[in-house]
């Protein structure tokens, strides 16, 4: 009997991430990649293969004019490489499950129209997630297609770390405290299990630090507390988006200002955060090559909330065990997490300067109370461990 095929796609605004991976007695990635750039001038493809570069090109714009043409290179490239187009199941990271769903499913029509209702909460991310959806459906028409929630994971929040203070019907009718990254959160829960098992048991905070930015409390294994809320705007300043804001600037933006709730949306979405402090980028390293006033001053607000969040966190947690850093500038900053832990010594927080520098697992020192971890995440493999467990209990063969 063949080995299975699961691809997973995460599909964004600008970009179509995808991994393969084969089924056997264990998942084993065989390919990883990325198209950047969808809509523009100049997307560019990037793949490996089992480790080892497999392209690097420039593609037509006619190539990633959208996430249907971006995954025709996908499927290209994989009958390229692999002599077919077999796919058993195709795993899409959806951001946004809201209320009814609260672990993976199988997508069909009254899943997808579900999930197109939800696109006012994360419009940065679930549109684009359903037209992946839609592009591999027609692409794979015989293949099980899985949805896999950032939400599902926080599902498990305390009342009063999932409610806003707003009348009761607001709550009933499903504005609370969502929490997003799970994918992420519910891999680096895993390894923890690995490779700390005795913190994975206890309290940890977990930072999903990148062009996304949250944060994550969590007591034996459950997520406790999340930094975003409702939407995926709250919390931490991310790359564009701005993060927690007190709403009577929005109330002033509309009323005051004049300003459309598109051109709100617009601003805070796509024109805030580390973008918009800086006048520069959204990219961590540029910012820190730039050396501007106004790049440094970005950067040290966003070491700041972060600073503010942990210590909150820790609270909710009545004491903490460890910490964990992922994510692009988590797994890869090793001044941010310098930053970020300084100081926190009456926490029990104590970094191995060397360690951090070299983005060990382990960068706490041999003294530190809480002890500190560089755990690189992986949503595609999460994704594809649901989807083979989907695929299992539907007995495919």
């Amino acid at each position: 009997m063949r080995e299975r095929q699961i691809l997973t796609l995460n599909s964004g605004s600008s970009s179509l991430k995808f991994a393969l991976f084969e089924q056997g007695a264990d998942l084993v990635e065989t390919m990883r990649g990325q198209i950047e750039g969808l809509g523009t001038a100049s997307p560019h493809l990037q793949a490996r293969m089992r480790g080892d570069a497999l392209a690097d090109e420039r593609l037509g714009a006619a190539d990633a004019a959208d996430p249907e043409a971006a995954l025709r290179v996908v499927l290209g490239l994989l009958q390229r490489v692999t002599g077919r187009e077999a796919v058993d199941a195709v795993g899409h990271r959806i951001v946004h499950g809201c209320l009814a769903f609260d672990r993976p499913v199988v997508i069909d029509d009254d899943v997808v129209r579900s999930l197109e209702t939800l696109n006012p909460l994360a419009p940065l991310h679930q549109p684009h997630n359903l037209a992946g959806v839609r592009a591999a459906h027609r692409a794979f028409p015989e293949a099980l297609q899985i949805a896999c929630f950032d939400t599902a994971f926080h599902r498990s929040h305390p009342w009063v770390n999932d409610t806003y203070a707003l009348p009761r019907e607001f709550y009933d009718a499903g504005v609370r405290r969502y929490g997003f990254h799970g994918l992420s959160y519910e891999y680096v829960v895993a390894r923890m299990k690995e490779v700390a098992p005795r913190e994975e048991k206890g309290r940890m905070v977990v930072m999903h630090l990148g062009n996304g930015a949250s944060m994550c409390a969590i007591r034996d294994g459950q997520s406790i507390g999340s930094s975003m809320g409702f939407t995926a705007l709250d919390g931490l300043p991310m790359g564009t988006r701005c993060g927690q804001l007190d709403p009577g600037v929005v109330l002033y933006l509309l009323q005051e200002k004049g300003m459309t709730a598109e051109a709100v949306t617009d601003l805070l979405y796509n024109h805030a955060g580390l973008k918009g402090l800086s006048g520069l980028s959204q990219d961590m390293r540029e910012l820190e090559a730039a050396g501007t006033v106004e790049a440094m001053q970005a950067i040290a607000y966003f070491v700041d909330r972060i600073r503010r969040e942990l210590g909150a966190m820790a609270a909710v947690l009545s004491g903490l065990d460890a910490i964990v850093f992922c994510g692009g500038i988590g797994e890869h900053a090793w001044q941010i997490r310098e930053r970020v832990c300084a100081g926190f010594g009456w926490l029990g927080i104590a970094l191995d300067a060397g360690r951090n520098r070299a983005s060990e697992t382990l960068i706490s020192s041999d003294g530190s109370a809480v002890r500190v971890f560089v755990i690189n995440t992986n949503e595609e493999m999460m994704i594809a461990r649901h989807s083979a467990a989907l695929l299992a209990s539907r007995g495919n063969d």
